[in-house]
């Protein structure tokens, strides 16, 4: 049994000298022991790693060193094993890294990636607070990693606070740049940083005023910033009261916009709208009566959309006045929503039919035609800018969210949408219609009823 003994946990350089020579040797990755600084030998390791006197040359892609040089980044005590494993497996398959499928592969993939992410919170939530001592003005941070990215990350902080004298503390080691040199110290703890300082109440102010509620997404940012950063970074003190104050500075800021552009609004959807009448996107306009477009209040705080006209829609210019549009009246009626209150439109704006003798017969658009409306139905959002988008049926759902999603993976719940506002994803009230067994059929209308009572619940 072999033992290396690495300087320290990021030790890049030392793993990689000695897996070159254990690698030439063609000892067995069973057969070493890896351990770092101080750490106890293991009781059967008493033999020397040796260069051979005749080394087995290899080559490795360049891929694999730079993989190695971020693995070696993570906390994961096995990483020395697992990447001299993967090394001793390139020697005889060189294009193993290049399979996805692999699971060392994959598993040493997953922890750069972890690596890679360590180190783009700590350049994005680490927080310098000013203090001063015999020399003047000085800087100090707080951080707690969770790999060894530290040594790695020095190079940013050097270069964007060059003109800085700084410290960053963290539990396994420090740094100290004075303007032209830099320094390592021992591990410290969050008492040996600073509180607050004067410069922060400057910070929150300017961070408070560029807060955009219109923009809030609420799982996006934590996500992004999870909660055990904002210990250590000023402006999330503001984040709890700015998030619940969203809405209300939001409907603020709609109000005063529509306010001043008055009756912009309603002028610019009858242009849209007769722009529309004339579309020829896809070549459902050839057949079709005419386009029939969303309708309803240009400031409706709820959007309805459907799947395409139906055939009484196509005749009449409306949507929702056929057979499913009686449906939807009385589910909305027993949900208690006005229908004149909100704003219903379609994700495809032609009527899509098969000729059965005298019958038009519903067909499903396909995904060129509903990317084709896609347009029109984002003009629509742009204008009306709903707080709540119901998407009624998978073709709703699919222009809603951009993508392809299944009705009972997706149902009944809010999702926040990156345009703005929330969506919902409910059935189609022609999928009422197509049931010949009439006590299921009253059951799913009961059922529709309650996710349209929970859509205008979480649009409170």
């Amino acid at each position: 049994m072999r033992v290396v003994h690495l300087a320290d946990e990021d030790d890049f350089e030392g793993w990689r000298d000695s897996a070159r020579a254990l690698a030439q040797g063609r000892v067995p990755p069973s057969e070493i022991v890896w351990q770092v600084g101080n750490a106890a030998t293991d009781l059967f390791g008493d033999e020397a790693v040796l260069v051979p006197a005749a080394p087995t040359a290899f080559r490795v892609p360049r891929t694999f060193l730079d993989l190695a040089q971020t693995v070696v980044l993570h906390s994961d005590p096995q990483r020395f094993a697992l990447l001299y494993t993967l090394l001793a497996g390139l020697i005889a398959t060189p294009r193993r890294i290049d399979d996805a499928a692999d699971p060392l592969v994959q598993r040493l993939e997953e922890m750069a990636k972890a690596v890679r992410r360590d180190v783009h919170k700590m350049r994005a939530f680490l927080r310098f607070r000013e203090v001063h001592d015999d020399q003047g003005e000085r800087y100090v941070a707080w951080f707690e990693p969770e790999h060894h990215i530290v040594r790695a990350n020095a190079r940013f902080f050097v270069d964007r606070f060059a003109n800085m004298r700084w410290s960053i503390l963290t539990p396994a080691r420090a740094l100290h740049w004075d303007g032209e040199t830099l320094a390592e110290g021992p591990g410290a703890t969050k008492a040996d940083a600073p509180g607050d300082d004067p410069v922060e109440d400057v910070w929150k102010t300017y961070y408070a005023s560029i807060f955009n509620p219109a923009r809030l997404k609420t799982g996006m940012m934590l996500k992004e910033m999870p909660r055990k950063y904002w210990k250590n970074m000023p402006e999330t003190a503001l984040v709890k009261e700015l998030v619940a104050t969203a809405r209300q500075r939001e409907t603020g800021m709609v109000a005063k916009a529509r306010s001043a552009i008055g009756g912009n609004i309603a002028a610019a959807w009858q242009k849209l709208r007769e722009e529309a009448a004339g579309c020829t996107r896809c070549h459902l306009y050839k057949h079709a009566t005419q386009t029939v477009f969303g309708e309803g209040p240009v400031d409706a705080r709820m959007m309805f959309v459907g799947e395409q006209p139906g055939d009484q829609e196509d005749i009449a210019g409306r949507p929702f006045v056929g057979p499913a549009g009686q449906i939807f009246d009385r589910a909305i009626g027993a949900a208690g929503i006005d229908r004149a209150g909100v704003y219903v439109t379609n994700a495809v704006k032609h009527f899509k039919f098969e000729p059965r003798g005298k019958r038009r017969i519903h067909a499903k658009p396909d995904a060129g035609e509903i990317s084709a409306c896609r347009w029109w139905y984002e003009q629509e959002r742009l204008l009306v800018k709903p707080e709540m988008t119901v998407a009624l049926g998978a073709t709703a759902a699919r222009q809603m969210l951009g993508k392809v999603v299944t009705i009972s993976g997706t149902r009944g719940k809010a999702i926040e949408l990156t345009e703005g506002g929330l969506g919902w994803v409910t059935i189609h009230p022609s999928f009422l219609l197509r049931m010949p067994d009439k006590s299921r059929a009253e059951e799913e209308f009961a059922a529709f009823v309650e996710d349209l009572k929970g859509a205008a619940k979480a649009l409170g």
